[in-house]
C-alpha cells in the first residue's frame, strides 16, 4: 500500500522531481550541506557544491548519487565570492546559503570583517546579489535558533565587528539574526522589483554536525559533543527544513524549522522568529550597511522586472 504523504511527516521522499533544475549549495563538504546535496541530486537536480576546499569537495561529491560538480568559494574572501559569481553562466534555479561558522575565536576575514559576521552574513549577502541576475526561483538562507537566544540578540550597528567587546556566542547570534533580516529585506526588494524570485530562511533546530567542533571554548565543545550524541538530530533530519524551504510553495520571507519541542527537532514546518528578526527598519539599515561594507548592491530591475547585475566594485570594511 502506498504511503499517505498527507498523514506522514514530510521527508525527502516528498521532494518533487527536480530534473532540469540547477542548485548551488554553499558549505557542501559535510553536515547539513552535504545532506542537502544528496537529497536534491537524488531528486534529479544538478547540484554545485560551492566549497572552500575543493579536494574535500570532490571527496564529498564522490559520495553523491546524481549530477554534481565542485566549484571553489571562500565566503571569507570577497574576491573569491566575485570570482565564483563572475564565472556563472546560464540560469540558476536555487541558491542555498548553507555555509557557516559558529562560536569561533575572534578573527578577521580577508577583507577585515569580524569572522562570523563576515562569513555567515556578508559573504552570502554579496554572493546572493551577484548571482541574482541568474536566479529563477528562490534563495534559502540558513539561520539558527541562536537568533533568539537569551540576551535578546541585536545587530550592533555601532560596532558590527564587536571590536574591543568580542564574545563568540553574541557574535554568532548577531550573524544569524543578520541572516533573517537579510531574507526579510531581500524579499521586500524582490517584490518591489516585480521579480518572481523568493527569499526564504530555514533553521535546522539542534543538529549534529561538524559546526560545533570549532567552538572557542573547550567546555562548550565537550557539552555540544554530548548533546549531539544524546539530543540532536542527525544531519539528514537537520537538512529537512532547508529542503522544505527549497521545494515547497511557501510565501516569500518564510522561516522553516523543526516542528517538535522548542523547534529543536521534528518534521519541518513554518515557524516564528524573534521581534528583532521581524523589524523592517533594522533590515533596511543592515542592507545599507552591508552594501557599504561589501560594495555589492541589489541588481537593478530590467523592464521585465527581473534583476540585472550592476557594475559596483568591492570595498573593504569601513572603519
Amino acid at each position: 500500500m502506498a504511503k499517505n504523504t498527507h498523514t506522514q511527516p514530510w521527508n525527502t521522499t516528498d521532494i518533487p522531481d527536480q530534473t532540469g533544475r540547477t542548485a548551488v549549495v554553499t558549505g557542501a563538504n559535510s553536515g547539513l550541506g552535504l545532506a542537502t546535496v544528496h537529497a536534491l541530486a537524488a531528486a534529479g537536480a544538478h547540484v554545485v557544491l560551492a566549497v572552500r576546499d575543493t579536494e574535500r569537495g570532490e571527496a564529498a561529491a564522490a559520495t553523491v548519487n546524481g549530477s554534481v560538480e565542485v566549484r571553489r568559494l571562500d565566503l571569507a574572501d570577497l574576491a573569491s565570492v566575485r570570482e565564483f559569481a563572475g564565472a556563472w553562466h546560464g540560469d540558476l534555479d536555487l541558491l542555498i546559503n548553507n555555509a557557516g561558522i559558529m562560536n569561533v575565536p575572534e578573527g578577521r576575514t580577508k577583507d577585515g570583517f569580524e569572522t562570523q559576521f563576515g562569513t555567515n552574513h556578508l559573504g552570502h549577502f554579496a554572493l546572493t546579489n551577484l548571482l541574482l541576475p541568474h536566479l529563477t526561483d528562490r534563495v534559502v538562507t540558513l539561520t539558527s535558533l541562536a537568533h533568539k537566544s537569551p540576551g535578546s540578540p541585536r545587530i550592533r550597528f555601532d560596532n558590527l565587528d564587536l571590536t574591543g567587546e568580542y564574545s563568540p556566542i553574541p557574535a554568532y547570534s548577531q550573524s544569524k539574526l543578520a541572516n533573517l533580516l537579510f531574507t526579510l529585506e531581500l524579499q521586500r526588494r524582490l517584490t518591489e522589483a516585480g521579480s518572481p524570485v523568493r527569499a526564504l530562511a530555514a533553521h535546522p533546530g539542534l543538529a549534529a554536525t561538524n559546526l560545533q567542533g570549532h567552538d572557542a571554548s573547550a567546555l562548550r565543545r565537550a557539552l555540544m559533543r554530548l548533546g549531539n550524541r544524546l539530543i540532536a538530530q542527525d544531519s539528514r533530519a537537520g537538512a529537512l527544513p532547508t529542503l522544505y524551504a527549497a521545494v515547497q510553495d511557501l510565501p516569500g520571507a518564510s522561516l522553516v524549522g523543526p516542528g517538535g519541542m522548542f523547534e529543536t527537532r521534528g518534521a519541518p514546518t513554518l515557524v516564528g522568529r524573534s521581534p528583532a528578526a521581524a523589524d523592517p527598519e533594522a533590515a533596511r539599515r543592515l542592507w545599507t550597511a552591508s552594501e557599504e561594507l561589501t560594495g555589492v548592491t541589489f541588481p537593478e530591475p530590467t523592464a521585465a522586472g527581473n534583476p540585472r547585475a550592476t557594475g559596483s566594485g568591492t570595498r573593504t570594511a569601513l572603519r
